[in-house]
């Protein structure tokens, strides 16, 4: 009884839309076979079937057909989701996506016990405590993922090989980690002054609370003496989409244009821009980016990029130039649908083409690192903090390696200041 009323609902819902009776028509006709499918398994399946088990699994398919950041949740990893953009959630600290149907790292989120780990971007998920993640849903792998803290998880992931552009072309390997799940607390920036007057400033992802965390600690460089700022965005999987636009608004002003988007329909352009004034128009700025590096962290590379008003370093962005909305359902389930793509302030679509291997932010200066001097670059900014002392590195002073992409940004603003005194001497 339950599938004729819901088709019957569904009847009435397309009726009441007569301008649209042709296209009505259609869509109830293809939803026809669907009830007919659910009749037929409710009737006949050898063990009596759970409805709510299947009408689940027919949104979730659905969803799926569409793109890799679209998803149906069921109420409890809804709930997760919520929980995580509210600031905290048990689990080991990866961000997660599909890529050419693996289930792949897109970053591990920097403190984490999967980052301290050295789980890497572009790492694939082939195991989760023994169940095989092909064709799992994002659901299902959010669900074994996460857990109480002082719980384990298993992981096998399979790592490619050293050259990222020639992945078919080499060898991949192996690498288990057992993971130890904790609170994983979001902290969305980290600063410190540098030598030569450089100031620091890491970005790990774009929350309700960026902006502000972002003021606070351009506020405290200058006081300690900053001239010039590096923005360190490698592995920042985005986030808000309005955060990205505040911070890229503090160095742009004049009312530039920072992002637009764009959604299926020619008048659902929406263009986001900076105010009038920027706190730091005049700030010398180098930009790092890298694989890890997606969605609003690619907003602020590009507007920086487009407008000339940064130098961007390291390696080609992740490519992700969707935007999606969070829709609540009545039964507390949710649907993450992308709704339109982001488009840079010259109308670049950077978004990723997985067969023509291209998308992303590609750097004005291209800094190639190694996936095993990545996972040492992880451990050693992973920092301890003790009362009363300087924080300090997790890794030893003799084991640490270069960060060449940091490196060469610094020589790049200390440069500036040299040819700066000798114009003015001039």
């Amino acid at each position: 009884m339950k599938r004729y009323l819901i088709a019957a609902a569904v009847a009435a819902a397309l009726a009441v839309r007569p301008a649209y009776a042709a296209n009505a028509d259609k869509t109830y006709e293809q939803l026809k076979l669907l009830m007919d499918v659910l009749g037929f398994v409710s009737d006949n399946y050898v063990d009596e079937p759970q409805t709510q088990k299947l009408i689940y699994g027919a949104a979730a398919g659905m969803v799926r057909t569409l793109d890799p950041y679209s998803q149906f949740m069921e109420p409890e990893v809804h709930r997760e989701m919520k929980t995580e953009t509210e600031g905290q959630f048990g689990g080991v600290g990866l961000r997660l996506t599909l890529m050419d149907d693996w289930l792949t790292v897109q970053t591990p989120m920097p403190g984490s016990p999967a980052y301290r780990l050295g789980v890497l971007p572009n790492d694939r998920v082939v195991e989760i405590d023994g169940a095989a993640t092909k064709d799992m849903t994002m659901s299902d792998a959010l669900r074994l993922l996460r857990g109480a803290p002082g719980t384990k998880v298993k992981l096998k992931l399979e790592r490619g090989p050293e050259s990222k552009d020639d992945a078919e072309g080499g060898d991949w390997k192996t690498v288990t980690v057992e993971i130890t799940r904790e609170l994983v607390k979001i902290e969305s920036t980290l600063s410190m002054k540098l030598d030569g007057g450089v100031g620091y400033l890491r970005i790990a992802e774009f929350s309700a609370k960026t902006a502000d965390d972002v003021a606070d600690s351009l506020k405290k460089l200058k006081k300690d003496g900053a001239t010039s700022l590096i923005i360190d965005l490698r592995n920042d999987p985005g986030g808000l989409l309005s955060a990205a636009v505040e911070v890229a608004s503090m160095f742009l002003g004049e009312g530039k244009l920072v992002v637009y988007t764009q959604g299926r329909k020619p008048d659902s352009r929406q263009d986001f821009t900076a105010g009038a004034k920027a706190p730091y128009a005049a700030l010398p700025l180098v930009v790092l980016i890298n694989s890890g590096s997606a969605s609003g962290s690619e907003i602020v590379a590009g507007a920086m990029q487009d407008h000339k008003r940064a130098v961007v370093v390291g390696e080609r962005s992740f490519g992700k130039a969707s935007v999606q909305s969070l829709i609540p359902l009545p039964d507390g389930s949710g649907l993450r649908l992308t709704v339109a793509r982001y488009y840079t302030p010259a109308g670049r679509s950077i978004h990723r083409d997985e067969k023509n291997k291209t998308g992303g932010i590609v750097p004005d200066i291209v800094v190639p690192v190694t996936p095993e001097a990545e996972a040492k670059l992880y451990a050693q900014w992973e920092l301890i903090y003790a009362k009363d002392k300087k924080p300090r590195s997790a890794v030893k002073t003799e084991e640490m390696v270069r960060d060449e992409a940091l490196a060469r940004a610094v020589e790049l603003l200390k440069a500036r200041d040299v040819l700066g005194a000798l114009k003015r001497e001039g």
